[in-house]
């Protein structure tokens, strides 16, 4: 029995008596019943079943027929000791991030640095148990009209301007506060993730640096570096950034304002290798019209990293009514159900990539991405055959030396989140929901380990089969795993093809060095559109709004023995899935932890006139994250209470940190919840 502590001032004996409750919702908030105006409303108990936003849409498409003709169901695959032509350059293994949208970092992050999300901390651990690190990026769209301000009304971290809404996404204008940086700190000093920021775009005349001074004297070594620019190839389209006519000329030059103003500015700790430019999403600018300014060769001091953003289809029309053709998302499915999507996505990069980042020395970084803009679509992003596109598209770009990857992750409102928390008033009685794009990165986290040396290798598998398609993973010059994918949905086992893979053996200098034994652990469900059900070596997340960020379940490894007279190991694939091979048990050991690590609750909720009552009655409770100016709290004072901040950040251990489980801060627990 989980017990909570509640203060009796607000909730009676005699109210939990009745089998009916009244929501106080937020202003905007999605409630229980579907419905977003600032209304009270009344529902049953019983009434526990979802049906609102995009992010717990129950669509199911239907997966693509097998092709006609049918790839081959075995071919060989010849790795060679040494290395193989054409691989690329060594990738860190905290490739695969995430950016989350700045206006749901107090639903996704936590509500201030004392009570941090605990699904969050997991899911950011068990990369970081993987690979070291994690990097995340706060922004968006939402970070063009950010404004940092002391305090907020309630004790907020964030506050939005729903009035004021503007550009493509409805965008609104938002106030935060330091408290924001201090809780990300304080997930940096528990998960060691490390963070990006951007300035805010919007009003240049003067830039508003404030964001930089503080989050760099708050977050220190854990910030990586900031934005200067969300898809400024843009701004004229979104309507309200700039005029008519804004060129990469006219972005150079305020890059130029930006680096004088904040070499000017003493409350800037640092203004070398600080800023990432230039973040093109594929609008009117190509990355050669903004290179071609002298962007890189005149500000290379100040740089960190080169970027661009993109999603391989817009689906705005559909989710935000922009006009235009509503895509139907059945009709688009099997465009991402080959390995030509990932492909062509990067294409127009690879140019930038070797010739541009390469020899000015510095990163490049695909910064935000996902399966389509304005929050995917319903049964395509949130489905296994994106978790499978996302994760051939990782590798695809990391093949292509970019240097790393960023899946987006928005509001209640999105298909293609990574992870979503549970809808407020249902936060006390529902979890999270970890989506297909997760299981994505938590598998591109085992394929490069944490050696930071690691290069992949496009093998062309099964002649070039676009459903099919395969890498190789060295690591100074020794092959020590391969990635196989198949596609194609096909219960009978028809489709399911078995990979000969042979190491060294012919040529000069090349001795057989095939395993006498391989691993293997394969990312499965049972047809590509499934949007539950996944597993990752036989473990799972769960359902949706069912995980609190650990995999659940028994791990399961496949041992396949090889073939000592023919010095080849033979590897089924099943349709559809996707299996990792270990072909070193150092390989496999250093990515397959042997405990989980526990975050211990060390912070009491309000302690006077509390009483502790089974989760169970409690399934119709209100939450209270991030109610501002509305009576919805559920504990005394809480809308004027004094707030204490968890411990400073660089201390290297936070112990007044809150675990907040689905909305409440659960006492006297040990280990993660």
């Amino acid at each position: 029995m989980r017990l909570l502590t509640l203060s009796t001032s607000f909730l009676s004996s005699a109210s939990l008596a009745w089998a009916q409750y009244s929501v106080y919702q937020p202003q905007y908030q999605v409630i229980y019943n579907g419905l977003s105006t600032s209304v009270t409303t009344t529902a049953t108990a019983a009434s526990a079943t979802y049906s609102g936003s995009a992010a717990y849409d129950t669509t199911v498409l239907s997966a693509p027929a097998v092709p006609n003709p049918a790839p081959a169901t075995s071919f060989g695959i010849q790795l060679y000791s040494g290395g193989m032509t054409g691989l690329s350059i060594p990738q860190n293994g905290g490739f695969f991030g995430f950016s989350i949208e700045m206006s749901v970092v107090n639903h996704v992050l936590g509500s201030n640095s004392s009570v941090l999300q605990v699904p969050f901390l997991n899911l950011m651990a068990n990369i970081q148990q993987r690979v070291g690190w994690v990097q995340v990026r706060v922004g968006g769209n939402t970070q063009e009209s950010a404004v940092l301000v002391a305090t907020l009304a309630n004790n907020s971290i964030i506050s939005k301007d729903y009035s004021a809404v503007s550009g493509t996404t409805n965008t609104p204008p938002l106030d935060y506060t330091p408290e924001v940086f201090y809780m990300m700190g304080n997930i940096s000093a528990l998960t060691n993730v490390r963070w990006y920021l951007g300035v805010p775009f919007f009003n240049t005349t003067p830039f508003d640096l404030s964001i930089v001074s503080s989050g760099q004297a708050i977050l220190g070594d854990y910030l990586l570096a900031f934005q200067a620019g969300n898809e400024p190839d843009l701004y004229t389209d979104h309507g309200d950034h700039r005029v008519e006519g804004y060129s990469p000329y006219d972005y150079y030059g305020e890059i130029d304002d930006l680096i004088t103003q904040a070499g000017s500015d003493s409350a800037i700790l640092k203004t070398d290798d600080v800023w990432i430019v230039p973040s093109v999403a594929s609008g009117d600018w190509t990355p050669e019209v903004v290179w071609d300014t002298g962007i890189v060769g005149n500000f290379s001091d100040h740089l960190n990293a080169l970027a661009v953003e993109h999603y391989p289809t817009d689906n705005c029309a559909a989710q935000f009514n922009t006009g235009g053709t509503i895509i139907n998302p059945q009709d688009v499915f099997p465009d991402y159900l080959n390995h030509t999507s990932g492909q062509a996505i990067v294409a127009p990069y690879i140019n930038t990539a070797n010739t541009i980042a390469q020899p000015a020395g510095k990163p490049f970084i695909m910064f935000e991405t996902n399966t389509a803009s304005c929050g995917g679509f319903a049964g395509v992003s949130n489905s296994f055959g994106a978790a499978l596109w996302a994760l051939d598209y990782a590798m695809t770009m990391a093949y292509s030396n970019f240097t790393g990857a960023l899946f987006h992750a928005g509001g209640q409102n999105a298909y293609y989140n990574p992870f979503t928390p549970p809808p407020t008033n249902q936060s006390s009685f529902k979890q999270w929901s970890v989506g297909a794009t997760y299981y994505s990165a938590l598998v591109m986290a085992e394929v490069l380990g944490p050696s930071n040396a690691s290069q992949l290798i496009d093998l062309g598998a099964n002649d070039n089969n676009i459903y099919t398609p395969g890498y190789a993973i060295y690591e100074n010059g020794t092959p020590t795993k391969l990635a196989l994918f198949n596609y194609i949905t096909d219960s009978s086992g028809a489709s399911d093809y078995t990979a000969t893979v042979a190491i060294g053996g012919s040529g000069a200098g090349q001795d057989n060095a095939t395993p006498s034994s391989v691993r293997v652990k394969y990312l499965r469900s049972s047809s590509v559109a499934d949007i539950q059900d996944f597993t990752w070596a036989g473990q799972t997340f769960g359902a949706s709004l069912g995980s609190d960020g650990r995999l659940a379940g028994d791990l399961d490894v496949q041992t396949v023995n090889c073939d000592t007279s023919s010095n080849t190991c033979q590897i089924k694939v099943p349709a559809p899935s996707f299996a990792l091979v270990f072909l070193t048990d150092d390989a496999y050991s250093s990515v397959t932890p042997t405990a989980t690590e526990t975050f211990p609750t060390t912070v009491f909720t309000k302690t006077v006139n509390t009483l502790s009552i089974d989760m169970s009655v409690l399934e119709t409770s209100n939450g209270h994250v991030d109610m501002e100016d509305v009576e919805a709290a559920t504990s005394a004072g809480s809308s004027g209470a004094e707030r204490t901040r968890g411990s400073i950040v660089g201390m290297g251990v936070v112990g007044t940190v809150a675990v907040a489980v689905a909305g409440w801060i659960f006492m006297g627990a040990a280990g993660r919840l």
